[in-house]
């Protein structure tokens, strides 16, 4: 067998490219939404704040992924209802709410004799992924893809001016809390993957990739996906070469491909703004308007 062919070999790694095809799209996707509403503090409240939830479903001999969806949508609903009924900002409400509910889940952990690792909550082990994690994060991806795609066009309106929204009449409340929940069930479909912490990259990252080397929506998307799905199986199969965890290999190559998607967006914006360009466009601009 040649060489490069080897991962491919181990079950294990079979598991790890097959949990990330699952779960790219869905994240990609959910990622642009994100980044047009300017929520990635929410998805790292709501990521945090699952922590006490898997604990307490541990305790309660539940399936943790159960847990999970419970806290960080407690979390969501709790950041709503205290940003619309203060005077405190939104993103103080964030800070102040996920790094409680993180704390009280770290507390909750020292206090029980668990098997579960701390590291493979916060970090991921997608090494470790069976079965049952296996239909869990096809079904949920699945569900959210599918939800995201019949929605879009609601929800992209939703980001950029909710009030124009609330005036033809899509339900922006429904669309709120309806776009929390589906951060929440992300993050718990890619919860053995990634973790706690690392799942906030996949939320934010590709989006924020897309949103630098596109101009309509519906091209973010497909970028953003693409993009995800490329960097997620080669931080995977790279991770086995390299020796390393793959959930931080995949981060690692998102934040590279955000600089140089900067990188690629500042050296367009120059050729286009330099007294070149201006001569070339208009020379083009001239010629076409010939007969």
């Amino acid at each position: 067998m040649m060489d490069w062919l080897i991962p491919f070999q181990f079950p294990f790694m079979q598991n790890a490219f097959l949990v990330t095809l699952m779960i790219a799209p869905a994240t990609a996707m959910l990622s642009c939404f994100m980044v047009l509403k300017g929520w990635s503090l929410m998805g790292d409240a709501i990521s945090h704040a699952t922590l006490p939830g898997i604990v307490v479903a541990y305790v309660l001999n539940i399936p943790l992924v159960i847990g999970a969806f419970v806290a960080g949508i407690f979390c969501a609903l709790a950041v709503g209802f205290l940003g619309d009924n203060s005077r405190i900002k939104r993103d103080t409400v964030m800070g102040v709410v996920f790094s409680g509910m993180f704390g009280f889940g770290i507390v909750l952990y020292t206090k029980i004799q668990s098997d579960v690792h701390l590291d493979h909550i916060l970090f991921g082990n997608m090494l470790g992924v069976g079965l049952e994690d296996l239909w869990t994060a096809g079904i949920v991806a699945l569900f959210v893809s599918v939800l995201l795609l019949a929605k879009w066009k609601d929800l992209l309106m939703h980001a950029f001016d909710p009030a124009h929204a609330r005036a033809i009449g899509l339900r922006v409340g429904w669309l709120h809390y309806g776009l929390l929940t589906v951060i929440s069930l992300t993050i718990v479909a890619t919860l053995k993957a990634v973790g706690l912490i690392l799942a906030i990259g996949l939320l934010i990252a590709p989006g924020a990739i897309a949103f630098l080397l596109t101009r309509e929506f519906r091209h973010m998307l497909m970028v953003a996906v693409a993009v995800t799905v490329v960097l997620m199986t080669g931080g995977v199969y790279l991770s086995f070469w390299l020796d390393s965890a793959p959930a931080p290999t995949i981060i690692l190559l998102l934040s590279i491909a955000f600089v140089l998607a900067f990188i690629i967006r500042q050296l367009s914006a120059r050729r286009a703004s330099s007294p070149e360009a201006g001569v070339r466009d208009e020379g083009s601009a001239g010629g076409a308007a010939r007969p």
